[in-house]
């Protein structure tokens, strides 16, 4: 007599029932990812006024003050700066962190950007 081979019924639902408490406890670990979202949106955010603001210290230097690439001047808070020299900005909002703007050319300070509830520090250069 031949025998068959398979699994029986009771070995497929215990099968089962071990995927379903693995993918309970694993599951929720994967499915919040918005707090590394918004990490990783104020990181870009940071980096790009960062990027931006180096970009428009050089321009400063070497003369390049004509409307197709007006220089942002020094004195403004991280929030003007990033609505005048980037395009689109991610952050929910800036804060000038230290030291705060002054009319110094080559001065550099820090920029904090906020994307709900985190936080990424952009150094800028001021002209």
């Amino acid at each position: 007599m031949k025998q068959q081979k398979g699994f029986t019924l009771v070995e497929l639902i215990i099968v089962i029932v071990i995927l379903g408490l693995l993918s309970a406890v694993a599951l929720p670990r994967f499915i919040d990812l918005s707090g590394d979202a918004e990490l990783a949106a104020a990181e870009g955010a940071a980096g790009a006024l960062a990027s931006a603001a180096s970009i428009n210290y050089s321009a400063g230097l070497v003369g390049n003050t004509g409307t197709n690439g007006a220089i942002v001047t020094t004195g403004q808070t991280c929030t003007e700066m990033a609505n005048a020299i980037l395009t689109e900005d991610a952050a929910d909002s800036w804060a000038d962190a230290s030291p705060a703007p002054t009319p110094a050319r080559g001065t550099t300070r820090t920029c904090t950007a906020t994307v709900g509830s985190a936080t990424a520090d952009a150094t800028v250069v001021d002209w």
